[in-house]
């Protein structure tokens, strides 16, 4: 099992450097996509299913409209200029993440050993805390009802934002027309 998550983790760094590395801003997306997937595969391994599902609906969803944009999106104009100030940027905040991570490592429970701290109280005491007899119910709706309504918010809106950008209804179409209409010149 720990070799599976070294694996998954290196795949997602590879993922990573490709994203931020290429001039081709499609495959900079698609290596995107494989990064967020192996945070939900992982996120399924760490027995958190409900938060790899969301995973996975925001990775679709944000998948499709970063595919759609990128697709109309210019390359030159990326190629031809190097900013500094960014690159400087993006390496400060690549540092501050991996401190965070390492630091994020470091404190976590080794592998193998039980994680029934928390638990293992909704197990004893939910019954008497809820009055609800379904433990995983008085869990989702009781102990994390906020955590369950924010999954639910994610997903309502990254939906919302995907039907928002991929309708075709509504969208003003810009005809040569148009152009002489309101004097612009061509």
């Amino acid at each position: 099992m720990e070799t599976f998550f070294i694996i998954m983790l290196v795949l997602m760094i590879i993922g990573a450097i490709i994203a931020v590395e290429t001039k081709n801003m499609l495959s900079a997306v698609i290596a995107a996509g494989v990064v967020g997937f192996g945070v939900s595969v992982l996120f399924l391994f760490l027995k958190a299913p409900d938060i790899a599902i969301t995973q996975v609906i925001v990775e679709v969803l944000s998948l499709i409209i970063l595919i759609r944009v990128t697709t109309k999106a210019d390359n030159e104009a990326i190629e031809r200029k190097i900013d500094s100030f960014a690159n400087i940027a993006g390496l400060v905040f690549v540092g501050i993440f991996v401190g965070f991570c390492i630091w994020a490592f470091v404190d976590m429970t080794p592998f193998g050993t039980p994680l029934m701290r928390v638990s293992q109280h909704y197990l004893s005491a939910g019954l008497e805390e809820t009055g609800a007899a379904n433990t995983v119910a008085a869990v989702i709706l009781d102990y994390r009802a906020y955590d369950t309504l924010g999954e639910a918010v994610v997903i309502f809106t990254s939906i919302l934002g995907a039907f928002v950008i991929l309708r075709s209804r509504g969208k003003k179409k810009i005809y040569e027309e148009d152009y002489v209409k309101v004097g612009i010149p061509e």
